[in-house]
């Protein structure tokens, strides 16, 4: 009897991917930002002679000097190890939502786009509803319903952005169910749930990859936007939302608090981006068509 075989992307279509990730500038620029932010949230608190909550109320307010490159805030607590601690909060927050959202709203789109009929029609009402209510109202909703912490946001942010990989899953799907290695699938006698995790989804990773990206992005947006505004991540815990929160009051008396967070949301949010543009043109279908 015949074995089915597996037909994902060949190992011809990702060296054409890399190849062409490797020649696109944006990619550079992107992933520098990304490796450099990584190492610095994961070593850096561990090279500063300071700990998260360590306070020195002779020092409050003090400005850069040597003992504190970037001053401290109104604690006397040092500036720069509570951005790096902080950066872990957001990081692990885009992180883990980037790659759940692509999970779950890949999975959903798989299943709605190759089952068809009343599931599918079912699960596209769905992500109809959550699209058409203004995303700031339901983060702010959920948020408020299900309370502040780091889990809880997670979760909410999940539910809320699995819809576009579901989209695109779907789309992909759509376009694949009537080929070939599908109907051969099917006539071996394959499961719809063989066919839809071992062909189908194998064949929808490179709009999902490009989501993950572009959610990871949009997560670390909306876990900053909470926590400025006192619904996420709470203090004595840092993220560089609440740390904007506390720094606005003074200002004027210490700007870098300010800028500081701010400078290091933008390099998130652009490497993030940046990445997600790179890998959308080097898995652009019609640039490179290599798949079995």
């Amino acid at each position: 009897m015949m074995r089915e075989k597996s037909t994902g992307p060949s190992k011809g279509y990702w060296l054409t991917v890399w190849r062409r990730f490797r020649q696109h500038r944006v990619a550079y620029a992107g992933l520098f930002f990304f490796v450099a932010l990584l190492f610095l949230v994961t070593l850096g608190p561990y090279i500063v002679p300071y700990q998260l909550d360590q306070v020195s109320l002779g020092e409050r307010m003090d400005g850069p000097s040597l003992r504190h490159w970037f001053g401290t805030d109104e604690l006397g607590r040092d500036t720069w190890v509570r951005i790096l601690h902080g950066g872990r909060v957001s990081l692990t927050v885009g992180l883990i939502v980037g790659i759940s959202t692509v999970l779950i709203g890949g999975l959903v789109g798989v299943v709605a786009g190759y089952v068809g009929g009343l599931l599918d029609n079912i699960l596209m009402r769905i992500v109809d509803i959550i699209y058409t209510i203004p995303r700031i109202v339901l983060l702010l909703v959920l948020s408020k319903v299900a309370g502040p912490g780091l889990v809880n946001i997670m979760i909410i942010l999940v539910a809320l952005e699995w819809t576009n990989a579901a989209r695109l899953a779907r789309g992909a799907v759509l376009s694949y169910r009537e080929q070939e290695f599908v109907l051969a699938a099917q006539c071996l006698g394959a499961s719809r749930w063989r066919i839809m995790l071992r062909h189908l989804l194998p064949n929808s990773l490179a709009p999902l990859i490009v989501a993950a990206t572009l959610d990871a992005g949009a997560a670390i947006r909306a876990e900053t936007t909470l926590s400025f505004l006192g619904l996420g991540i709470q203090p004595p815990t840092p993220s560089w939302g609440n740390l904007l929160t506390n720094a606005s009051t003074n200002i004027f008396i210490a700007p870098l608090q300010v800028f500081l967070p701010g400078m290091f949301i933008f390099f998130a949010l652009m490497s993030f981006n940046l990445l997600g543009d790179a890998l959308r043109d080097a898995m652009d279908p019609r640039l490179t068509n290599e798949r079995r």
